[in-house]
């Protein structure tokens, strides 16, 4: 029930907009990471807060780095460690382990649709 609440308070009608509040409403984003915006009674726009677009922008970046460089042909990965060869590295397994991600994790992953 708590999350419904929680969904709840994050709703703004458009209409708050056109009546001035726009600066309310923005204040609100320092206490709430996103904020819904209404549009005839359905979700037309996302406002994110500063650190949490930054949060989820990198938690996407991770992701492509870390699948995208599962499909990189031989060339590109050889290039790329012998650029960085003087540079310490932490291995895929390493990293995997450490967040609790397998093999057969990364084979149930869909690919993105980014527009």
């Amino acid at each position: 029930m708590e999350l419904t609440a929680n969904f709840l308070t994050r709703l703004i009608p458009i209409s708050q907009f056109n009546k001035g509040q726009a600066a309310k409403i923005f204040d609100r984003l320092r206490s709430e990471p996103e904020l819904i915006v209404l549009k005839n009674n359905q979700p037309s726009a996302v406002i994110l807060a500063p650190d949490e677009y930054i949060r989820l922008a990198e938690i996407e970046e991770d992701y492509n780095l870390l699948i995208g460089s599962r499909k990189l042909p031989p060339a590109v990965s050889r290039q790329r460690l012998a650029a960085n060869k003087d540079k310490a590295a932490i291995p895929a397994a390493d990293v995997m382990k450490h967040f609790g991600i397998s093999d057969a994790d990364l084979e149930e992953v869909e690919e993105p649709e980014i527009e």
